[in-house]
């Protein structure tokens, strides 16, 4: 089954090939922003739209068994930073989120989420917070009626070096249920990270090369210290065949390779294909094909 699935003014519509099939180059960066991405210290937020009333999406979401239809309206106060998307959906959710950026400070945002299902009852309300600097980012995410529970994490950068920490702690029970690290550096032609997942007991070292403007590399390595000995081992490439077209492919240790072609047909239109090929399994029906049109309004 083909299903459209609309987000700002993009569609997109995929067949056949999963995520799990999708074939990326691995760039190795653990924290979740570069150093140089923070916002402008006097930036100001142009004041020509107030208390404007407009709906921003409608947005199909299909699961197994069931499918969701949200229809959002979004009241903006553009010169105060402040947001209102409110969103019943045909699961008979009511979901609202207020958005607070660079109000209460510059460089943080703040969000609050709510959900209402009349006909169980049943209520949801979570916090998030991000906070950003130059060479900094943190942020936090609050369950405050399931537990309560935190998330957070946060990064660290100067002068390409990255170190990023994630920690998560159940108030109910007082105990920290998940923690991570990585450590990485970072330049225009390459990447190199180190990292410690699932409570410190998944090693992941990960390297990303730029060989020059057509042709990219990267591999990754994983080890699981409370699993098989074995080491996981992906390598992939990309190469671009021109300035609308390119291809990609990965092959990792247990014999999986993929495959993957994009082509810009036209501007705002891109057609991709894809196949996952189990190298050691030739003869079984364990393969898979794809193919995804995307469109860009």
């Amino acid at each position: 089954m083909v299903l459209p699935s609309l987000s700002k003014g993009k569609a997109t519509i995929k067949a056949g090939l999963t995520d799990r099939s999708d074939i990326r180059v691995y760039k190795a960066l653990f924290v979740v922003l570069l150093a140089k991405r923070g916002p402008k210290p006097n930036s100001s937020r142009p004041n020509t739209r107030i208390n404007q009333l407009v709906w921003t999406r409608t947005q199909y979401k299909p699961t197994p068994g069931e499918a969701s239809v949200n229809s959002r309206l979004a009241n903006g106060i553009v010169d105060t930073g402040l947001t209102l998307t409110q969103a019943w959906t045909t699961l008979n959710a009511l979901d609202t989120k207020v958005e607070l950026d660079n109000t209460i400070a510059n460089g943080l945002k703040a969000e609050v989420l709510t959900q209402f299902l009349p006909a169980s009852k049943n209520t949801g309300a979570k916090l998030n917070l991000h906070f950003r600097q130059p060479n900094f980012h943190g942020r936090a995410f609050f369950d405050l009626l399931k537990g309560p529970t935190f998330n957070g994490d946060l990064s660290v950068g100067h002068e390409g070096f990255l170190v990023g920490a994630e920690v998560g702690y159940d108030v109910t029970s007082a105990k920290i249920t998940r923690y991570a690290a990585g450590l990485g550096y970072s330049v225009p032609e390459y990447t190199a990270a180190i990292t410690a997942s699932n409570n410190l007991s998944v090693f992941s070292a990960s390297y990303y090369h730029k060989v020059n403007t057509q042709v990219e590399a990267g591999a990754k390595a994983t080890w699981d210290a409370k699993g098989t000995s074995a080491v996981g081992l992906e390598v992939a490439s990309k190469y671009k065949l021109d300035s609308l077209a390119f291809v990609k492919a990965k092959i990792n240790n247990t014999g999986i390779a993929a495959l993957a072609y994009n082509q810009v047909l036209r501007p705002g239109v891109t057609i991709g294909l894809g196949v996952s090929i189990d190298t050691q399994r030739l003869n079984e029906s364990a393969h898979k094909f794809g193919a995804s049109f995307t469109f860009e309004g």
